[in-house]
């Protein structure tokens, strides 16, 4: 068992799992909480969003697959998707594969969408692009079931914010891209969100300015 990473709420370890490379997700105790709920919060917590992450892959949305949910320990029993985060490499990718990714990117948040699940933290870090070229999303941890039209916008406005700060030089294409994928699948839907985009944009810019004042 190695571990690759630690966040705020849960660790991530490397291990073996019978003949599965996998990856195990550890939601940590909070010595702060009352023990009782912490556990609860816990539970609650893992066996959500493993949950989402098998209804997202059913709806033809590639995630890791979930091997097992061990609610004792509150830990997620995974796949280990090898290839690198897409963050690390769009960027470096010729001019027609990055189009290619990011309308796949954009048609499979529509498939999300339109089956009523948001993801909630759409960067380019959540998401690897294996080592034969497709794409995965990874860490559903604030994931949710919703067919709101503003969180369908707060999910991609988040991703266009990630690309803005990340992928500057590039940004506006790699999301007109997204939304080209996205209105594959949304078709008339997706004049709505991005009416909606548009209003969180000005209600962000009216919240700076009264800081500033």
């Amino acid at each position: 068992m190695v571990l690759i990473k630690k966040g705020a709420e849960a660790w991530l370890f490397r291990e073996k799992w019978y003949e599965f490379d996998v990856i195990r997700k550890w939601r940590i105790p909070k010595k702060y909480r009352v023990k009782e709920l912490d556990k609860a919060i816990r539970v609650f917590r893992t066996k959500h969003e493993a949950r989402l992450l098998s209804e997202t892959r059913k709806k033809g949305v590639p995630t890791p697959i979930v091997f097992m949910v061990n609610l004792m320990e509150s830990s997620i029993i995974m796949e280990d998707v090898k290839g690198k985060v897409l963050k690390e490499v769009l960027d470096t990718l010729p001019l027609q594969e990055k189009k290619r990714i990011c309308m796949l990117i954009g048609e499979n948040i529509g498939k999300m969408h339109k089956a009523g699940i948001v993801h909630g933290d759409l960067t380019t870090s959540n998401i690897i692009l294996t080592n034969n070229n497709q794409i995965v999303f990874v860490d559903f941890g604030l994931a949710s079931f919703s067919k709101n039209l503003e969180d369908h916008a707060v999910d991609l406005h988040l991703m266009e914010r990630t690309l803005e700060s990340t992928h500057h030089k590039m940004a506006k294409k790699y999301f007109n891209w997204i939304i080209e994928g996205y209105r594959k699948i949304m078709k008339d839907y997706t004049n709505k969100v991005l009416q909606q985009i548009k209003e969180i944009r000005l209600r962000g810019r009216y919240v700076e300015e009264r800081r500033e004042k």
